[in-house]
């Protein structure tokens, strides 16, 4: 199934969401104590979010931007504020529906590129409605 806008969510920016932040390598063998090496904490609103009030949330449902690391289910952090610079990943209207797929810009043309090879590029023609979004600055999924 492409990959479709299944929500879309404001972030609630009148809480801090600290975390501990450490500044040491975390091995991937035997734990190491690492309470001796907490630096601080890391708001992660601050950290991921740089346009608050032009900042959505939105969950996605579909298989199309796989090879992309997006899932279907994941939640998408995606800033109206940023220009939709060639082969980034956008969240674009196309003949009404909201869809998510990495953009690529030519001279004289613009294509919307699915990161999983079972879906075809679609290029955007002149009499269809076509408008990008906003753009997709980072994806939040479990392990």
């Amino acid at each position: 199934m492409a990959m479709k806008v299944k929500a879309i969510y404001q972030p609630d920016q009148s809480t801090e969401c600290n975390r501990p932040l450490f500044l040491v390598p975390v091995s991937a063998g035997f734990p190491s104590p690492a309470e001796d090496y907490i630096e601080g904490n890391l708001d992660l609103n601050k950290h991921l979010i740089k346009h608050p009030a032009a900042t959505f949330f939105v969950k996605v449902s579909g298989s199309s931007m796989i090879d992309a690391g997006i899932h279907d289910g994941d939640i998408l952090i995606v800033d109206r504020s940023l220009k939709p610079a060639n082969k980034k990943v956008v969240i674009a209207v196309v003949n009404g529906e909201l869809t998510v797929r990495r953009i690529r810009v030519t001279k004289d043309k613009v294509i919307l590129i699915s990161e999983n090879k079972e879906y075809k590029p679609l290029q955007v023609e002149e009499e269809m409605a076509f408008e990008v979004w906003g753009v997709v600055t980072n994806v939040i999924h479990p392990l």
